[in-house]
């Protein structure tokens, strides 16, 4: 009987300890908010010696601070990339590298914190008039957005032109 009153104060107190110690939390905004912005204009096509490059869709997203409405991390360029092969011959295309330009031409600087992706690889070997599509995803410095310093998008496109050949070697090997 002892041990049947000890065991019920027990349970009791364990139960008025959880159950009358919660607290009513308020939810709380989010600290940080991601933004999705269009660039003007959303498409761009470019033609260029050997190549018809067409981009579309491009936002820029990056996460602001709620409060100060500072840029956080290091905002990103998101797109469709579409790549037409206008020689006779074979073009292997190995990356893109993207360079953002002010008014004046001149490249916008990342800041030393920011995190820099400057070149897509872009793997794929065209024949003439073949296309390619992709996904763009790199990195665009947060004063080409917050300041809006952007004018234009350098695209090199980085590529082994044709006569295109390769060699296949054969390695004769074995575990033992």
């Amino acid at each position: 009987m002892r041990f049947i009153k000890i065991f019920t104060i027990s349970a009791l107190s364990l139960a008025i300890g959880f159950l009358g110690c919660t607290t009513d939390k308020k939810a709380e905004a989010p600290k940080q908010e991601r933004i999705e912005k269009n660039l003007v204009p959303a498409k761009a096509e470019v033609k260029g010696q050997n190549f018809l490059v067409q981009f579309n869709d491009l936002k820029v997203s990056m996460t602001v601070d709620t409060a100060s409405k500072e840029i956080v991390d290091t905002p990103s360029l998101r797109g469709n990339i579409k790549i037409t092969n206008q020689t006779k011959g074979l073009l292997d295309i190995q990356a893109i590298t993207i360079e953002y330009l002010d008014e004046a031409g001149k490249p916008i600087a990342y800041k030393p914190t920011e995190k820099m992706t400057k070149v897509y690889p872009f793997w794929k070997t065209l024949k003439p008039e073949e296309t390619a599509d992709g996904n763009l995803d790199t990195t665009i410095p947060a004063n080409a957005v917050k300041a809006k310093t952007l004018s234009k998008i350098q695209v090199d496109l980085v590529y082994v032109p044709s006569p295109l050949s390769r060699d296949t070697l054969i390695l004769s090997e074995k575990v033992e």
